[in-house]
């Protein structure tokens, strides 16, 4: 069911993350740098942003969704050679052991009602070496624009399944095996915590 609502708010969620892309600048910078030659997996991509941006350094880039929807919209536009856009789940990921340098996946682990399971799932498919980057909403002092997305995405019968601190954000990925190198909290229209990290 919440696969077809994030289908019917795709092309909304679209403009939203457009308005967004100054905000995002810090992250586009740096995450490309971070997988430059390396073969990426993107979770929860949505519209695709993220993905069209770091794709042209990397080797190869893979970028899903649960949502049919939202890989619709993704797929719309210019879209770099080495980028493919594919419907998966998170929680169970139809890929080998071991078949990935990095995986990202921005402002979704709040959403998924076990978000362990996809940590897992992604510690899975990550090379010994490999890198997770998990930049994620978090409490803060709350902005009328978070309420009011907050709010939008109830009404569209989505509830945040989880609400971290900073603090408990971080503690929470280092519980599930994850070792965090590095973090910088980010100030955008919704404040979000960016996260690197190894396996721990």
């Amino acid at each position: 069911m919440k696969g077809k609502i994030w289908d019917w708010y795709a092309p909304v969620y679209s403009r939203v993350m457009r308005a967004e892309e100054r905000s995002y600048a810090y992250l586009y910078r740096r995450i490309s740098k971070l997988v430059r030659g390396k073969e990426v997996l993107e979770l929860a991509t949505g519209p695709g942003a993220l993905a069209k941006r770091i794709a042209p350094v990397t080797k190869r880039m893979l970028a899903t969704d649960y949502s049919e929807g939202m890989i619709a919209e993704a797929k719309k536009g210019a879209c770099p050679n080495n980028l493919r856009f594919e419907v998966a789940d998170a929680l169970a990921l139809p890929y080998a052991d071991a078949s990935f340098d990095a995986v990202v996946i921005v402002n979704a682990l709040h959403l998924l009602p076990e978000p362990e399971r996809a940590l897992r799932e992604i510690a899975r498919v990550l090379r010994p070496d490999g890198i997770l980057i998990a930049p994620n909403f978090v409490k803060q002092r709350e902005s009328l624009f978070a309420r009011s997305w907050e709010a939008l995405l109830s009404l569209a019968g989505l509830r945040f399944a989880n609400q971290w601190t900073p603090e408990e954000y971080l503690d929470f990925l280092k519980k599930n095996g994850w070792e965090v190198r590095f973090y910088k909290a980010m100030q955008a229209r919704m404040p979000l915590l960016y996260a690197e990290c190894g396996i721990g």
